[in-house]
């Protein structure tokens, strides 16, 4: 059970690490964050914190560090979320000006966040595997072109243009389109391709141009089944202490290249001790090695799967302010397209 007195020296060596990066000791606590108390009372404090876990002490130092332990306990019961009304307001006008779709607000949401925390932040769309077509629909601009829009049942578009190296008839591509509403719709994208392929004798018997039209879809397919994965100021994370070994950026970058193990990653630390939640509208903070993400689920209905809006640091991070804004930034988007 931890004292009063030990949870403001524990609040105090995180904010000074997080602002500093270097560990921290009493002198530090006693001149600069005029705790009042001895610099022998709060070293064995800072001893008994250690003891109990919520302190790493570097072998290269006589100060200390947070451990996971130690943030969790910050994040749980000592964060302070605050967002002035400056802020507020300039980041509402900014969603309230615009006219966008869902993957590109949350784009430009990635790129706001990571402008105001010098961190790397990204979006985690649905797993395709957990979305299904819920419509085509099909729009001819002239007979070599036209643009088809794939619609899921989470909300989710994606828009294609269709160059043809033939003429295609308008009756053509409505028929085609008919078809495949009706044998589709339903069917998860990561299986639309092998579906495809199953109703390649109905389009052949029914549609003219029917080889040129299957490869146009069958390729968009491929496409829309792909992850909806994003990130934005990952340059920043090399400007982070932690990464200065060139191993561990490497490491880091794989996660901000590769979809599905930046999937797995978050996914594998469902039931995890390194996984906790921060916050009663879903925030949560996971932990891997060095690196630390915040995470909000982004709700569009009742029915749909979540999209995540994550933040990628260091565990050394102003957990305050990234949660703060991402709750704000969060709920803005909700409340625009729901």
């Amino acid at each position: 059970m931890l004292t009063q007195r030990m949870v403001e020296i524990l609040k105090a060596i995180v904010d000074e690490f997080v602002a500093t990066a270097e560990p921290v000791g009493s002198k530090t606590l006693v001149d600069k964050y005029r705790l009042p108390y001895s610099s022998a009372t709060i070293r064995n404090d800072m001893a008994a914190l250690e003891a109990m876990g919520y302190l790493e002490k570097p072998h290269t130092s006589a100060g200390r560090i947070p451990s996971n332990a130690g943030y969790q306990y910050y994040c749980e019961n000592l964060l302070s979320k605050d967002l002035n009304d400056e802020v507020k307001h300039a980041l509402s006008n900014i969603f309230a000006g615009e006219s966008m779709n869902i993957d590109d607000t949350i784009k430009e949401s990635c790129k706001m966040i990571s402008e105001m925390t010098n961190l790397a932040t990204g979006m985690l769309g649905p797993s395709s595997k957990s979305q299904t077509l819920e419509h085509i629909k099909v729009f001819p601009i002239d007979k070599k072109t036209a643009v088809c829009v794939f619609i899921t049942n989470t909300g989710h578009t994606e828009n294609k243009i269709f160059h043809f190296k033939d003429d295609v008839s308008v009756e053509d591509i409505q028929t085609c389109t008919d078809i495949l509403n009706e044998h589709l719709r339903g069917t998860a994208l990561a299986n639309l391709a092998d579906k495809m392929e199953a109703i390649r004798p109905i389009l052949t018997k029914s549609v003219q141009r029917y080889e040129m039209l299957f490869n146009a879809f069958a390729g968009a397919f491929v496409k829309f089944a792909s992850e909806t994965f994003y990130f934005s100021g990952t340059s920043n994370i090399m400007y982070q202490p932690e990464y200065a070994d060139i191993e561990k950026l490497k490491e880091l970058t794989r996660y901000f290249n590769d979809s599905k193990m930046f999937r797995s990653l978050v996914e594998n630390h469902s039931g995890s001790d390194e996984l906790i939640s921060i916050s009663p509208n879903g925030t949560e903070l996971m932990w891997k090695d060095d690196m630390a993400i915040i995470s909000s689920k982004i709700k569009l209905g009742n029915d749909s799967d979540d999209a995540r809006l994550m933040v990628v640091g260091p565990r050394r991070m102003e957990y305050g302010r990234v949660v703060t804004l991402m709750e704000f930034i969060t709920k803005e988007i909700e409340d625009m397209f729901k």
